[in-house]
This record gives structure tokens, C-alpha cells and sequence, in this order.
């Protein structure tokens, strides 16, 4: 029986064959979705010990599965390579650096993907701070939801002023040269 389950979630029967044709022989067994829904369903019933997950899917987007990976803690500990034809869908949506996943862009080879699962593995090992823990709301009520909005709000508030601050100084240096 295989000690290491691994999820691949992607609707291309073609990436999910080439992740398992790529994995080293060993104690591994692949499971598949090729959706979000299916995905989320699997790493529910089958605790898989690394989840391989596209970013655009159909019925439930790789982005909507990663929010709902995020907002479980006893998932956040699971490693998570995200991936994508195209970095740039993903950055629109998830801010570089990548701190609690690895992304690998498609077309991948052998050497690429077992790169990101070991990067996927040691990011995952890593403490998460309270706030993202807290960030997604379990129950999904709507005080909830404000709460983390509020929150959200917040840590903007602090960069926007942050950036504030730091163009202003950018400013008076550009000025003095001019001066």
C-alpha cells in the first residue's frame, strides 16, 4: 500500500498522467480530480499528504479550493504546489512571494516538479502567523465575514499609509537632486 498520497486537481487528463508518469517509483499513490469540487471532496475523504492543484478549473476555481485550503488550519499543513500556463492569473489574485505554496508553471519537466515539492514541503512546515489562521471565517456567517474584512481593512490601511510614507520620502530626495 502506498505511504504518500498525493492529490493532483486539474481538468487536463493530460497534466494529471504526466504528474504521476513524473513522480519517482516509490510508495506514492496518485488520486485525481478534475475539478474544484471533486478536489475539495478528495482532500476531505483521502488526508492526501501533498495536493498538486491548477489555478483555473472548472465548477470550483484552484483559487476558490486554495481559499477554502487556507481557511482550515489542520489543512494549511498539507504542501501545495499551485499551477498555472500562465503566472500571471495567479499574481492577480495571490501577491508574490509565494509564502505557503509553491508555484510551478506549465508546461513543467521531472526535474521542475520534484523542485516544487520539495520547496511545496518546506513552505508547508512553516508557522503560520494567528491572523491567517483566523482570516477565513469556518462557519461563514456574515459577522464572521465582517470581522475578517474589518481586519483586511486594517493591514491596508497600514501598507497604503506605509506606501504613503515612503513615496513622500521619495519625493523630497527627487527634489533635493533638482534643487
Amino acid at each position: 500500500m502506498a505511504s504518500h498520497k498525493i492529490l493532483v486537481i486539474d481538468d487536463s487528463r493530460v497534466i494529471r498522467a504526466r504528474v504521476r508518469d513524473m513522480l519517482p517509483n516509490g510508495n506514492f499513490e496518485v488520486i485525481e480530480a478534475k475539478d474544484g469540487i471533486e478536489g475539495i471532496e478528495a482532500i476531505r475523504a483521502q488526508k492526501p499528504n501533498l495536493i498538486m492543484l491548477d489555478f483555473l478549473l472548472p465548477r470550483m476555481s484552484g483559487y476558490e479550493v486554495y481559499q477554502a485550503i487556507q481557511a482550515k488550519s489542520e489543512l494549511q499543513t498539507i504542501p501545495l504546489v499551485m499551477m498555472s500556463g500562465r503566472k500571471e492569473e495567479l499574481t492577480e489574485k495571490i501577491q508574490e512571494p509565494f509564502e505557503f505554496f509553491e508555484f510551478i508553471e506549465k508546461p513543467f519537466e521531472q526535474k521542475e516538479l520534484i523542485g516544487a515539492i520539495k520547496g511545496a514541503m518546506a513552505k508547508a512546515r512553516k508557522p503560520r502567523p494567528q491572523s491567517a489562521t483566523a482570516a477565513a471565517p469556518e462557519s461563514g456567517s456574515a459577522a464572521a465575514e465582517i470581522e475578517v474584512l474589518q481586519k483586511q481593512v486594517a493591514t491596508l490601511m497600514k501598507e497604503v499609509a506605509a506606501l504613503k510614507s515612503q513615496n513622500n520620502k521619495i519625493l523630497a530626495f527627487i527634489k533635493k537632486k533638482l534643487a
